[in-house]
């Protein structure tokens, strides 16, 4: 079970946010970069950018500060990143930049020709977002519900050749109100990719539930406010998880 630190950005800044609220933020770090070293000591094998004012943009805005990241990370683990893209070109700079991963979440549910296209030219580098309420996927930074059904969505993805599914339950997140287990086993046991876990991590019994139905398909979890408020500690709940998953 992969536990990965979340590093969400705001105006250059180390932030979380509450239910996607931009005006409900907490400033956990003015130096990302620095955040970024302290989870790779406590011994993360991925980290999780969000672009947050990109999100809502439609554009990158953080990228000084993701630059800033990549450097010191300068590839000792994979680094994943979401928010504000919507065209080719954005992600071919990232992934030059030295991102792993690119997360296509808005873009992929309004433009699904263009996640198609991504993932025709970036293979291997595209993972989809999709953050939904009750089942139905929303957009826009959270702004906007659709119509649209996780399940259905998603495996129209996978026929496009997406690395993988984050599923956040936009309910939770932030609330550290605990995963939403059945949805996100649900969900990846209507797939063949892995599924990552998002939205309201608070405990070591959340990690201990997730351990128990990785064979179903869930890959990882993104930690988020949980471990900057020091609800969990990062370091002993990845030991945790190792130890029952014998990694």
């Amino acid at each position: 079970m992969l536990l990965i630190p979340a590093i969400d950005l705001k105006d250059g800044r180390c932030v979380r946010l509450k239910q996607g609220d931009m005006n409900d933020s907490t400033i956990f770090s003015e130096d990302p970069a620095a955040m970024a070293r302290r989870w790779l000591d406590a011994g993360a094998r991925r980290l999780h950018l969000v672009d947050l004012n990109g999100a809502f943009a439609g554009k990158p805005v953080n990228e000084a500060a993701i630059k800033a990241i990549l450097a010191e990370v300068d590839d000792e683990i994979p680094v994943q990143l979401g928010g504000g893209i919507r065209d080719l070109d954005t992600i071919e700079r990232y992934l030059d930049d030295g991102l792993s991963f690119v997360i296509i979440g808005t873009a992929a549910v309004k433009s699904p020709g263009f996640l198609r296209d991504a993932c025709t030219a970036f293979g291997g580098h595209i993972i989809v977002g999709l953050d939904a309420r009750n089942g139905k996927v929303a957009t826009d930074g959270w702004s906007k519900l659709t119509g649209h059904e996780v399940i259905d969505l998603a495996q129209k993805f996978e026929g496009y050749g997406v690395e993988g599914v984050i599923y956040t339950d936009i309910g939770r997140d932030g609330m550290l109100s605990g995963i939403n287990i059945d949805a996100t086993v649900k969900l990846a046991q209507a797939l063949s990719i892995p599924v990552i876990a998002s939205g309201g991590l608070s405990r070591l019994s959340d990690i201990e539930a997730l351990c128990a139905v990785e064979g179903e398909g869930v890959e990882g979890v993104i930690c988020g406010r949980a471990i900057y408020t020091g609800d969990l500690d990062f370091a002993a709940a990845q030991a945790r998880a190792d130890a029952l998953n014998g990694g």
